[in-house]
């Protein structure tokens, strides 16, 4: 098949190619190959143990770089040995297309031009999920996967399943864990975390009923990316966040980060009162450990400030720990008669706080309360006080 499309010569100059994943998919595998060669002979196919005719048909593409997988081992597991194998051939990039048939090489053209106006970031073709005859359950996925993504990275994508994408093959994670439909989520999460541009790009999409063979086990699979979705979850709240608030902390300064996050920040005063008090408020409570979680989470189902909430929520920094442990065992005194009186000083040691632990929990949520809503309420009063002085300079 000859190579003419002026595209060509920037995708060998670029040191772009084309990775096929496919298995058992031999009604569409040729249309997609013959495709996909009129842009570019930077082909690598990966045969993931296919038991249909597919070995037979890459026997006509001989000049083709194969992998060829002995036995099914996932989707995954085939993307990231084509990228290995991409990578040792020395290519710089890699554009990753399903062999199923719904995707059109002619689109190839529209990620060599976003590469080169945007520089390196991954990739990936946007579908229009609302035409006809695309599945609900994939529509359904794609926005479940979507929330997921945003939630996990900050970056609002309209298609974070779709498999035709572009790979910056030298920037992305080099290990990986999972091996089946799953990667595919894995990998553009952890890109957004090593500060990746992950965008998307319209494509066009062609779901045949007649020809598509779909191999997601709904359950199997579905399970799968729950269990990742959990464990990215967990990571993004404990780590990601937290360094990218005192990333952006150390870069502005405290003063920078107060009077652009806190002051300039287009949410209505009100809504910055509420995440101070919010803050504060997980900050006192005996929430230790999970306190980032806690307050991101809380502050996204209620479409707070995320960053003032967790700045507040530092409030029982070390120092002031024994002062918040005593207090809130000296307003829980009020409420709980215990059986075993804890003499209020600050000499006390873990032990005493454990013989006193109801007292010590209605104490430091009533603490909390109060605090949260004095801080608020100054909050409110002093954001107001700053706007209005603002406005009359």
């Amino acid at each position: 098949m000859s190579v003419d499309f002026p595209e060509t010569e920037h995708i060998d100059r670029l040191k772009i190619c084309v990775i096929v994943p496919t298995y058992n998919n031999h009604k569409t595998l040729q249309r997609v190959l013959d495709s996909v060669l009129q842009y570019t002979s930077n082909v690598i196919v990966v045969n993931d143990g296919s038991t249909d005719t597919t070995a037979q048909i890459l026997e006509n593409y001989a000049h083709l770089v194969q992998v060829h997988h002995p036995k099914n081992a996932g989707k995954g597991m085939a993307l990231r040995n084509g990228f290995k194998k991409a990578l040792e051939l020395n290519y710089d990039y890699a554009i990753t297309i399903d062999s199923d048939g719904q995707h059109f090489a002619s689109d190839i053209p529209s990620f060599i031009t976003a590469l080169a106006n945007e520089g390196d970031s991954l990739f990936i073709g946007s579908r229009n999920m609302t035409q006809e005859n695309v599945p609900k359950k994939s529509s359904f996925g794609n926005k479940f996967s979507n929330f997921w993504f945003w939630f996990e990275t900050g970056n609002k994508l309209e298609d974070t399943q779709s498999g035709f994408r572009l790979y910056p093959l030298q920037k992305i994670p080099a290990r990986y864990f999972t091996n089946k439909f799953e990667f595919e989520i894995e990998v553009i999460v952890r890109s957004a975390w090593k500060d990746i541009p992950v965008k998307n790009i319209p494509v066009q999409v062609l779901y045949d009923p007649t020809e598509r063979v779909s191999h997601f086990r709904p359950f199997k699979d579905f399970t799968r990316i729950s269990i990742l979705n959990t464990v990215l979850v967990t990571i993004s709240l404990f780590f990601i966040k937290p360094r990218g608030f005192f990333r952006k902390l150390k870069k502005k300064g405290v003063k920078k980060f107060f009077l652009e996050n806190v002051l300039e920040s287009n949410d209505p005063n009100a809504r910055k009162a509420t995440s101070i008090a919010l803050g504060v408020f997980v900050g006192i409570s005996p929430f230790w450990g999970f306190q980032t979680i806690i307050v991101i989470a809380l502050a996204v189902l209620f479409k707070l400030n995320k960053a003032i909430a967790f700045a507040f929520s530092n409030v029982s920094f070390p120092p002031l720990i024994p002062f918040v442990i005593y207090g809130s065992l000296k307003i829980g005194s009020y409420f709980i008669t215990s059986n075993k009186p804890l003499l209020l000083n600050m000499d006390m040691t873990l032990a005493d706080i454990q013989k006193n632990i109801t007292q010590y929990l209605v104490g430091s949520f009533v603490l909390a309360t109060i605090l949260a809503v004095l801080f608020g309420i100054i909050g409110y009063l002093l954001l107001t006080f700053m706007s209005n002085f603002k406005h009359k300079k």
